[in-house]
């Protein structure tokens, strides 16, 4: 069954704060294989201009994904989430995320459009600082996969 195109534009309410931390931000950078030491090590983030260790560019996701779980899991939209491929991702940054942040994100419905028959839903994350100061905006495309014609014969 097709999304319905009337939930372009819907917002779901801000996350609860999410805290950075330095020892989160250092298992990202280790488990994705990027040793910049501005992620690694307090004084060369110094170095650079920043007040703390800085997360690689990805690590926003770490955030972005539990917060469009109020998409996914919104009964009233009708996402077969077992159907769910992702198809893309994007990062804008107004700055790194950093040591000590504490992030909330507001999700938003972009778009929604069939294509062969799949659902493609693109989800807007709005990442601020708690004091309003915008971080990142990311961009998630989600692909629900056609029921194929055999599985739905036996309907």
């Amino acid at each position: 069954m097709a999304l319905d195109p009337s939930f372009i534009g819907r917002s779901y309410p801000p996350t609860a704060p999410y805290e950075v931390g330095r020892e989160k931000i250092r298992e990202f950078a280790l488990a994705v294989g990027d040793l910049n030491p501005a992620y690694l090590d307090q004084s060369a983030a110094k170095a650079l201009g920043y007040p703390d260790v800085i997360a690689p560019p990805t690590f926003a996701i770490a955030l972005a994904v539990p917060a469009s779980d109020q998409v996914i899991e919104d009964p009233a939209l009708g996402l077969d989430y077992s159907r769910v491929v992702h198809g893309d991702q994007k990062f804008s940054y107004s700055r790194p995320l950093r040591a000590g942040d504490r992030v909330r994100v507001t999700v938003r419905i972009e778009n929604i459009k069939s294509l062969a028959g799949n659902d493609v839903l693109t989800v807007t994350g709005e990442m601020h600082e708690e004091s309003g100061e915008h971080l990142v905006t990311t961009v998630m495309t989600l692909v629900a996969r056609a029921v194929p014609d055999d599985e739905t014969k036996g309907e």
